[in-house]
């Protein structure tokens, strides 16, 4: 197994009550784990929506970015952020998940079921940045709001309108 494969595996299993048992689940059938949150990371989850917008932002700056993972059934990304006891994100569809909360993950290396690494850990601890994060998500919010105001549908005929729809009452 490669070095960075081995110590991302170290650097998540270290999150879970029993290390030992996460690799081994991580090896079992659902190759899944579940680690807790609040103690080497948080994670912040968006709707896939803004997500992956958001993400294609992240890896344009000089940062290494910190891992983020995708559920494909729910449709949301995951970011891995600096635990924060006081954080507080809100917004539409947004959920934090700090300490007392816990997350599946597969391992570094695989995908499992719906669950698959966008940007596998690396062992280093690298995490995102909040500041940057919040950026990236409200730069993505923007160009979807955007594109709604230009690819509106007529409420009758349901045809592409060029531009916001507007009622004459």
């Amino acid at each position: 197994m490669r070095t960075v494969t081995r110590q991302a595996m170290e650097w998540l299993a270290a999150a879970a009550t029993d290390p030992r048992a996460c690799k081994q689940q991580w090896h079992g059938e659902s190759g899944i784990a579940v680690l807790a949150c609040g103690r080497f990371w948080d994670v912040l989850s968006v709707p896939e929506d803004m997500g992956m917008p958001a993400l294609d932002a992240l890896l344009c700056i000089p940062q290494q970015p910190g891992p983020v993972l995708a559920d494909a059934a729910a449709r949301r990304i995951a970011f891995f952020l600096p635990p924060d006891p006081e954080g507080r994100w809100i917004g539409s569809g947004i959920r934090y998940a700090g300490q007392g909360a816990w997350i599946a993950v597969p391992a570094p290396h695989r995908a499992a079921g719906r669950l698959r690494w966008l940007v596998p850990p690396d062992g280093s601890g690298a995490l995102f940045v909040p500041a940057a994060v919040e950026l990236a998500l409200q730069l993505a919010l923007g160009r979807r709001a955007a594109q709604s105001l230009t690819g509106r549908r007529c409420p009758t005929c349901g045809a592409s309108t060029p531009g916001p729809v507007i009622r004459a009452d």
